[in-house]
């Protein structure tokens, strides 16, 4: 299948369909009120904090952009907004990444008409929990060695720090999504970011839709079962046959 960017953003609203199926809605129940638990109380802790972090990143600015401001102030917003929802994100897929594998796996199942080899139960998932925390520090891991570099790059060009850090989450939110059912299939990390990395604008595209209804209050509480399951698309139709 030819890649298209285009088709990444088409791939998180087919995961939006798939959470209404029958058979999908009881795998999806179990990381929709994870998210909702931790959203609820990710806000309640940040929503009053915010206001005094944009400043900060006002503050960080050269003085010789002062005259910027009022264009400056809506970036530093979309900065903080990306960096706080993929904390927040962060935090639900640890918690959630047991339910995340096997929701990925259902899905693959419904689109294939195929059993995933090692095939879970829910009480099979939460013992998993250890195994998937291993997982997703390595991700984190990952993720801190780009931050880093995405930081200086900030201080030196200030004015391009929301897109800089809007795109490393979006990359993130990509390999994030389409790591599950890689990772049902004994992938390890390397080669699962080898397999998103092959279809580079396609995975971006999605990752940066995932990214965007993240900060988008209500529907983030339901982003990140779409986005498994159109990580699961993305695993059938373009992932799985490559190498």
């Amino acid at each position: 299948m030819t890649a298209s960017p285009l088709s990444g953003p088409d791939y998180l609203l087919r995961g939006f369909k798939i959470i209404r199926q029958p058979g999908i809605r009881l795998f999806v129940a179990i990381p929709l009120l994870i998210n909702i638990i931790i959203f609820g109380a990710f806000t309640t802790l940040t929503l009053d904090a915010m206001s005094g972090w944009i400043n900060q990143v006002i503050e960080w600015l050269p003085s010789w952009l002062d005259f910027l401001r009022w264009i400056l102030w809506p970036l530093a917003v979309i900065l903080v907004l990306a960096i706080v929802m993929y904390i927040f994100s962060t935090v639900a897929n640890i918690i959630a990444a047991p339910f995340n594998g096997l929701l990925a796996e259902k899905v693959e199942e419904m689109l294939t008409g195929e059993e995933v080899a090692g095939r879970e139960t829910i009480a099979m998932a939460i013992a998993s929990f250890p195994k998937s925390i291993g997982r997703e520090c390595q991700k984190l891991l990952y993720y801190f060695g780009f931050a880093i570099l995405t930081l200086i790059a900030s201080f030196v060009i200030s004015p391009l720090a929301p897109v800089l850090w809007f795109a490393l989450n979006a990359w993130m939110m990509a390999i994030e999504y389409c790591d599950y059912p890689m990772d049902n299939h004994k992938l390890s990390f390397k080669e699962a970011r080898k397999r998103v990395g092959s279809q580079r604008g396609t995975s971006f595209s999605f990752g940066a839709l995932v990214m965007l209804g993240t900060m988008i209050p209500i529907l983030n509480l339901f982003i990140m079962p779409a986005a498994v399951c159109g990580g699961t698309l993305m695993w059938v139709e373009r992932f799985k046959q490559a190498s």
